[in-house]
C-alpha cells in the first residue's frame, strides 16, 4: 500500500536542510508520495528506510530495465488501467525474432532492417527496440554465435535471450556483459535453475507460463527465490487469449495489488499467425492493451510505421502538451537578409513548419513563441498569441541583432492582427504568410525584403 506524505515524513531526518533541492522535509515527503521524487534524493535516510519507502511507493507494475545506462529500455512502471486516468509510462517495446536455425541471409536482413527502419516525428525517433534471439536448435554453440552476431551487428538493440537450457542462457548472458539481456524463460520445472542464472548474471528473467494460473505459480516461486525483476508470458498464442490475459493481469496488479502479476508482459504475435499484416493487427491491439514487449517475425516499414504512430499517441501524456522551447531557430543557415517567420510552440506545428522551410532550401529565421502548447488559432483565441505578446517576444528574442531588415511573416490564420501588430511594431513591415504550411516553400522562394 502506498505511503502518504506524512508517513514518509516520519521516516525522514526532519532537518529541513534543503540538500535534496526541496526546502522542507514535509514538502519532500509529499513529492515522494506523489511519485515526483525518489527517496534516494535525501542524503541522510538509511538504506532500510530507502528500501521500505521504495517498496511501498513502487508502481503496481514493476519497472523492468533491459540493457544498461542510456542504452537501456524500460517496460512496466504502470499505475492505471486507462490512459485518461493519468498516463501510460513506458512505451511498448517492439522487437523482432531471430532464431539459430535461420540462414545467415535471413539473420542479416533482420539486422539491417532493425538498423535502418527509423523515423523521426515531432522530434521523437521511432525505431524498433528489441531483438529476441531464440535457441531453436537447442545447441549452445550456434546460439552463442548468434548472440555475438547480434551484439556486433545491432549495437543499440536490447536483447531477449530465449533458451530452455539454463546453462546455455548463462553462457550467452556472460557474452552480453553490460548489455544486460532479458532471459527467457522460466517454467515450473526450470524455475530454480533459471533463478540462479538470473541472479548470477544480474539480469531480468521472463516467465514462460503454460496459462495464467501456471504463470502465477512460477512467479510466486521466483519471488520467493529473491527474483524481483520479472517479465511474464502467460503462454497465450491467440489474440483473444492474450488480450484477456493482459487485461486480467493489469487489473489484478492495479486494482488488487496482486504482486505475482505485477510485472510487464512479453507477447509473441510472431507465433500467432504466419501473416505479417495479421501480426501488425494483433500488435496494434496489444500495444493498446498492456503489452510490455511485442515480438514480430520480421520488420517491414509498412507494418512498423503505423505501430510506431499508435505507440507514440498512446504513450504521450494527455495532461502535458507537446511543446518546443521558445527561441529563435535558424533553418538552412540564415544570414542578416533572411526572412523571419513566427509561429506557436505546439510541437506538431513547429516540426511541420520547420520541415517545410527546410524543404524550401531558403535560409530562414523561425521564431517560436511560447503559447503553452496551443496551436495558432487556439492560442490566439486564448489570448496567448496576440499582437502585444508577439511584439514583446520579437523585441526580447535577439532577432534584431541577427538581421538588417524589419519584416515579419505571420501565419495566414492571424491576418486579422496585422494592423494591431503594425501598431506594436511601427518600424516593421508585417507580411501575411500562407494559411497552410505546405505552401511555404513557394512563398519563401518568392519573398524579398521590403524596399
Amino acid at each position: 500500500m502506498a505511503l502518504t506524505g506524512i508517513q514518509i515524513l516520519k521516516m525522514l531526518p526532519k532537518t529541513n536542510c534543503g540538500e535534496c533541492g526541496i526546502p522542507t522535509c514535509l514538502a519532500f515527503g509529499m513529492k515522494v508520495a506523489a511519485g515526483q521524487m525518489e527517496i534516494g534524493a535525501c542524503p541522510y535516510v538509511s538504506d532500510e528506510v530507502k528500501e521500505t519507502i521504495g517498496e511501498a511507493s513502487a508502481p503496481p507494475i514493476r519497472t523492468i530495465k533491459i540493457g544498461a545506462g542510456d542504452a537501456s529500455f524500460s517496460a512496466g512502471g504502470e499505475t492505471c488501467l486507462f490512459r485518461h486516468e493519468k498516463r501510460f509510462e513506458n512505451p511498448t517495446g517492439i522487437g523482432v525474432l531471430v532464431t539459430s536455425d535461420m540462414t545467415s541471409a535471413e539473420v542479416d536482413g533482420r539486422i539491417e532492417r532493425f538498423n535502418t527502419l527509423r523515423y523521426e516525428r515531432v522530434g521523437v525517433l521511432m525505431k524498433a527496440d528489441v531483438i529476441a534471439v531464440k535457441d531453436s536448435k537447442n545447441d549452445a554453440a550456434s546460439f552463442t554465435a548468434l548472440v555475438r552476431k547480434m551484439l556486433d551487428g545491432a549495437t543499440d538493440a536490447k536483447l531477449v535471450l530465449m533458451s530452455d537450457n539454463a546453462k546455455t542462457l548463462a553462457e550467452a548472458a556472460a557474452i552480453c556483459g553490460t548489455r544486460k539481456p532479458l532471459l527467457y524463460g522460466a517454467t515450473t520445472a526450470s524455475a530454480q535453475n533459471m533463478a540462479a542464472v538470473a541472479k548470477e548474471a544480474a539480469c531480468p528473467l521472463a516467465i514462460k507460463g503454460a496459462n495464467l494460473d501456471d504463470t502465477v505459480a512460477v512467479a510466486e516461486t521466483l519471488i520467493a527465490a529473491g527474483i524481483k525483476d520479472l517479465v511474464i508470458d502467460t503462454g497465450a498464442r491467440t489474440l483473444r487469449a492474450v488480450f484477456e490475459d493482459n487485461v486480467v493481469a493489469r487489473r489484478a496488479a492495479v486494482t488488487k495489488k496482486f504482486k505475482p502479476l505485477g510485472f510487464p508482459t512479453i507477447t509473441f504475435p510472431c507465433e500467432m499467425t504466419d501473416d505479417l499484416l495479421m501480426e501488425a493487427m494483433i500488435s496494434s491491439v496489444l500495444i493498446a492493451k498492456y503489452a510490455g514487449i511485442i515480438i514480430l517475425s520480421d520488420l517491414q516499414g509498412d507494418v512498423l510505421f503505423p505501430l510506431f504512430l499508435e505507440r507514440l499517441n498512446l504513450f504521450t501524456d494527455p495532461q502535458r502538451p507537446m511543446v518546443v522551447k521558445e527561441d529563435v531557430y535558424p533553418v538552412n543557415g540564415p544570414d542578416e537578409n533572411s526572412p523571419i517567420l513566427v509561429t506557436c510552440n505546439f510541437s506538431l506545428t513547429y516540426f511541420i513548419v520547420s520541415g517545410e522551410i527546410e524543404g524550401s532550401k531558403v535560409p530562414s529565421w523561425l521564431l517560436i513563441k511560447d503559447t503553452e502548447g496551443l496551436s495558432v488559432l487556439t492560442a490566439w483565441a486564448a489570448g496567448k498569441f496576440g499582437a502585444d505578446l508577439i511584439a514583446q517576444f520579437i523585441k526580447k528574442s535577439g532577432i534584431l541583432d541577427k538581421v538588417k531588415h524589419r519584416e515579419l511573416i505571420i501565419p495566414g490564420y492571424l491576418a486579422t492582427i496585422k494592423g494591431e501588430l503594425e501598431e506594436e511594431l511601427p518600424d516593421w513591415t508585417i507580411t501575411i504568410g500562407p494559411r497552410e504550411a505546405g505552401h511555404l516553400p513557394a512563398f519563401l522562394k518568392e519573398w524579398k525584403p521590403a524596399a
